[in-house]
């Protein structure tokens, strides 16, 4: 099947803005329901929601770091990966579905980050993973699709780069 050259960027911007629909839709929800710095729990000993403020990067990387170029900083990175990625999507070939779906996940995610960071100067994050007193950062949506992404472009580099495979 080939698809014109105005349909191609079509499943990009679909899926980029379920993500972001998805990811700012709960953000509202945390900030009008749950105060900050408040938890409620869902799972005991696994799984909270916790309304967090992050100033800083995925997993609350830098948080404490009192600059406001920090979000600055990453505001700019958003818009150069939201750049990157559209540009090396327009690229890819219809049969390169793995890396499409990476990269259509990191551009939602940094897009929905990125529109926190430009309305409220913070980032909402409110997902919070315990186990046996190990805490991992809190963190949200447009994380979780950034972090997927990620892992998929790096399965999609591995298997193109693996040792007897055959170049496309």
């Amino acid at each position: 099947m080939v698809v014109s050259k105005g349909f191609k960027f079509t499943p990009l911007i679909v899926g980029a803005l379920i993500i972001v629909a998805t990811d700012q839709t709960t953000k509202v929800v945390v900030r009008e329901q749950i105060p900050l710095f408040s938890s409620v729990q869902l799972i005991n000993g696994l799984l909270d929601l916790t309304h967090i403020q992050n100033r800083g990067a995925a997993f609350s990387f830098l948080s404490r770091v009192d600059n406001p170029w920090i979000g600055r900083g990453f505001a700019l990175l958003s818009v150069v990966a939201i750049t990157i990625i559209s540009y090396v999507y327009g690229g890819l070939k219809e049969n390169e579905r793995l890396l499409r779906i990476g990269l259509i996940l990191i551009l939602g995610g940094a897009f929905g980050n990125f529109i926190d960071r430009l309305t409220i100067g913070s980032v909402t994050d409110f997902i919070d993973v315990h186990i046996n007193g190990h805490h991992w950062p809190a963190f949200n949506i447009a994380d979780s699709c950034i972090t997927i992404g990620a892992v998929l472009v790096a399965v999609d580099w591995f298997l193109r780069v693996s040792p007897g495979k055959v170049s496309e």
